[in-house]
C-alpha cells in the first residue's frame, strides 16, 4: 500500500530532554502550509512549508504558564492539550490553544515595515520636549527584516470545573466548543466572559457517575451537529437544533459486546480516546485502546470497518494496567480523500490502513532509523517465534516509546508524527493513478 519512506534530518537533536519538551499536540492548518505543535512546557512551535517542500520553524511562543488555583488549592499545568486553527480570512493566522483550564486565541502575523519620523517621539520611542518641535513631518514606512509576531487576542477562562480535553471550531467560523470530563460549552469567538453549556453529564450525586466525556468534535459542514465520545466506548451525535441542552442525543454509536468476552479490562480498553469526522462528513473515525473503527452516520448499531491496531497486546493487558499504559490516549487521522486512516502505537510505531484494499502497514518513527536518505522498512510485531530477522517480538516492545499524536495534511499525503520531543514529517508522493513516486521523510525538533 505504501512505498518505502526516505529520511532527512533537519537538525541534530540533543539526546537529553526534559518532560516540558515532550510534544502534546500536533495540528495542520486548513491549507496544510502551516503545522503547529504544543508541548508540556506550554510552548507552541509553528512550522511553515517552504517552496521545496520542507517544513521549517516559522514562529515559537509561550502560550501558557503554570498557574495555581488558590480557591481549590490546585496546580494548573502549562501543558498544551489541544491546538485548533481558525479558517484564514486575512494574511494573519489565528489559532486556539488550551491547557487544562484556560483557552487562548492567538494571532500570528508578519511585519516587514516599520514607521519612522514621528513628531512627538524620537527614534528610541521617548517623548520629545514639545518646546523643541518647530515643524511637523509625515511618518513614513521603511523596510525591515521580516518579523513574525504572536499576540494573544482573547482569553477564555473560568468556564470549566474539570480538565479540558477537547476544543473544536465550528464550520460557521464564529463559534467553537470546549469539552471537559462532564460538560461541553459553546463559545462565541468574540465573547470571553460567558459561554453556553450544551452538554452536562454531571449527576446530582457524584457517586452515580458512570461515564466521562473523553473527546468532542464539530461536524465539518453542518454547524448544528457535534459528536462526543465517552469512557464507556459510546459516541453520541447531537443536533443543536433539537434543544438547547443536548443531553438527549440524536444518534448513539455503540457496538454490542459479547458477554462471554467481557473481562476486567473490557471497559478500560473500550474507552474512546479520539473521534474524527471524515472530510466528507459521512463517517466517524473512533480510536479506543486496541482498535480503530469507522462508523457510517446512517448506521448506529455497529461500525462499518474495524481495524486491529495492536491486537497482540491482549495478552499483556495486566502488565499494561499495572504500568498505567492501558490509559494512554492515542489519536487518529484521515487522509485528505478519506481513503486511508492512521493512528499510533508503541515502540514508536504507527499504523496505516487502506480502506479499499484493507491492507495495512506498520512504520517506525525514531531517530535511530531516520538517518539521512535512509529507507524506512515496514515493521512486523510477532507473538510467537520470529519469521524474519527484522521481526520484533511483542515482549521486546518499549512501552515508554509511544506515538500518541498524529496529523495528516488536509490535501496531500504528508503526515506529522510526534514522538516524545521529536516531530517527524513523512512525505509520500502519490500520483493520481495510484502509483508511487519517490517518497521522502523529514524530521524536525520540537523547538
Amino acid at each position: 500500500m505504501l512505498s518505502p519512506v526516505l529520511c532527512s534530518d533537519l537538525a541534530a537533536l540533543e539526546p537529553e530532554y526534559t518532560e516540558a519538551d515532550v510534544i502534546s499536540t500536533v495540528e495542520f492548518n486548513q491549507t496544510g502550509e502551516f503545522l503547529a505543535t504544543g508541548d508540556k512546557g506550554g510552548r507552541v512551535v509553528i512550522f511553515q512549508r517552504e517552496p521545496q517542500g520542507e517544513y521549517n520553524v516559522y514562529s515559537t511562543f509561550q502560550s501558557h504558564e503554570p498557574e495555581f488555583d488558590y480557591l481549590k488549592s490546585l496546580e494548573i499545568e502549562e501543558k498544551i492539550n489541544k491546538i485548533r486553527w481558525l479558517p484564514p480570512h486575512n494574511p494573519a493566522h489565528f489559532l486556539l490553544t488550551t491547557n487544562d483550564k484556560t483557552i487562548k486565541l492567538w494571532k500570528v502575523s508578519e511585519r516587514d515595515k516599520r514607521a519612522e519620523g514621528y513628531n512627538l517621539r524620537d527614534e528610541e520611542g521617548r517623548l520629545k520636549d514639545l518646546s523643541t518641535i518647530t515643524t511637523l513631518q509625515v511618518p513614513v514606512l521603511q523596510p525591515m527584516d521580516l518579523l513574525v509576531e504572536a499576540s494573544p487576542r482573547r482569553v477564555f477562562a473560568n468556564a470549566h470545573a474539570y480538565h479540558i480535553n477537547s476544543i473544536s471550531v465550528n464550520s460557521d467560523c464564529e463559534t467553537y466548543m470546549s469539552a471537559d470530563d462532564l460538560r461541553i460549552n459553546l463559545w462565541h469567538l468574540s465573547i470571553t466572559d460567558r459561554s453556553f453549556n450544551i452538554v452536562d453529564l454531571k449527576p446530582e450525586n457524584m457517586e452515580d457517575l458512570s461515564e466521562v466525556i473523553t473527546v468532542a468534535e464539530f461536524h465539518p459542514h453542518h454547524c448544528h451537529l457535534l459528536a462526543f465520545s465517552s469512557s464507556t466506548g459510546t459516541t453520541r451525535l447531537c443536533d443543536m437544533r433539537a434543544r438547547a441542552l443536548c443531553d438527549q442525543h440524536a444518534k448513539l454509536f455503540e457496538e454490542a459486546v459479547d458477554p462471554a468476552r467481557r473481562s476486567f479490562f473490557s471497559e478500560i480498553v473500550s474507552s474512546v480516546s479520539d473521534v474524527k469526522f471524515s472530510h466528507s462528513g459521512r463517517y466517524l473515525l473512533t480510536r479506543d485502546y486496541l482498535t480503530a473503527k469507522v462508523w457510517d452516520l446512517n448506521m448506529e448499531n455497529k461500525p462499518v470497518e474495524t481495524y486491529q491496531v495492536h491486537d497482540y497486546l491482549r495478552t499483556k493487558l495486566c502488565s499494561l494496567y499495572e504500568s498505567d499504559c492501558i490509559f494512554d490516549k492515542f489519536e487518529c487521522a484521515w487522509n485528505g480523500t478519506d481513503s486511508v486512516i492512521m493512528t499510533g502505537a508503541y515502540n514508536n510505531y504507527f499504523r496505516m490502513f487502506d480502506r479499499a484494499s484493507r491492507r495495512d502497514v506498520t512504520l517506525e518513527a525514531s531517530r535511530e532509523v531516520c538517518k539521512r536518505r535512509a529507507v524506512l522498512q515496514p515493521r512486523r510485531v510477532c507473538v510467537g517465534k520470529k519469521r524474519k530477522e527484522t521481526d520484533v517480538s511483542v515482549d521486546s516492545l518499549d512501552f515508554r516509546k509511544k506515538i500518541l499524536h498524529t496529523a495528516w495534511h488536509p490535501k496531500e499525503n504528508i503526515i506529522a508524527i510526534a514522538a516524545s520531543n521529536n516531530l517527524y514529517i513523512f512525505q509520500d508522493r502519490l500520483m493520481a493513478n495510484g502509483h508511487h513516486n519517490t517518497p521522502e521523510l523529514q524530521s524536525a525538533p520540537s523547538k
